[in-house]
């Protein structure tokens, strides 16, 4: 409890940022989902070149796990994939190397969301049931984006995290990104179950 107070209290510190972003990520999703409306085929067209990207490679047995109903399995392997390479490699290590350039994949990502996620005529009502998992994979992903700003924040204005030099601000930036990421995991791990039981029971 004492790690999630912790992490909560930098996210009250960067509360404003943490609003903005809430905004941008959910705004850009509704925003694609708005233009859906008037262009189904796109989303047509893009759930098809997903579904050829991942009935090969590492995601197939992701895609294995949903077909075959082993709901624990597929929970398991959708937390891990959307905690290592949702959020780490795609969010995280970008902003390790150029400071805040993991916000631009997450903005990118929301968008896209949006068009895909739209429940619409051309892939089926029944992905109003796949809502309450954007919502909470996007709440993970915009707590990553926010972990991503601190730690940049850290290395641009070194002072605001209690650090001298840029080489200590990255540092803290580092250890204030890491305990934000405790609360990442646990509204992964919750969209991850929901996500197993709603696409086994429910969309399928």
């Amino acid at each position: 409890m004492r790690a999630i107070r912790s992490a909560w209290s930098l996210v009250k510190e960067y509360r404003r940022a943490y609003l903005i972003l809430n905004l941008i990520y959910y705004g850009l999703i509704a925003g694609g989902m708005v233009y859906v409306a008037f262009d189904p085929a796109l989303q047509k067209t893009m759930w098809d070149e997903v579904g050829e990207a991942f009935g090969t490679g590492p995601m197939r047995g992701v895609i294995d796990a949903y077909s075959s109903g082993q709901v624990l399995v597929a929970a398991v392997l959708t937390f891990a994939v959307n905690l290592i390479v949702g959020s780490f490699v795609f969010i995280t290590v970008p902003s390790l190397i150029i400071p805040f350039s993991g916000l631009l994949i997450g903005v990118y990502r929301a968008l896209l969301w949006g068009l895909l996620f739209s429940p619409s005529a051309a892939v089926g009502a029944g992905l109003v049931f796949h809502l309450p998992t954007i919502i909470l994979e996007g709440q993970a992903y915009v707590l990553a984006m926010l972990a991503a700003y601190v730690q940049g924040m850290a290395f641009v204005r070194p002072r605001s995290a209690g650090a001298k030099t840029r080489r200590e601000g990255y540092r803290e930036g580092v250890k204030r990104s890491v305990r934000i990421y405790l609360l990442v995991a646990i509204v992964l791990f919750v969209a991850a179950v929901y996500e197993a039981v709603s696409v086994i029971f429910i969309i399928r």
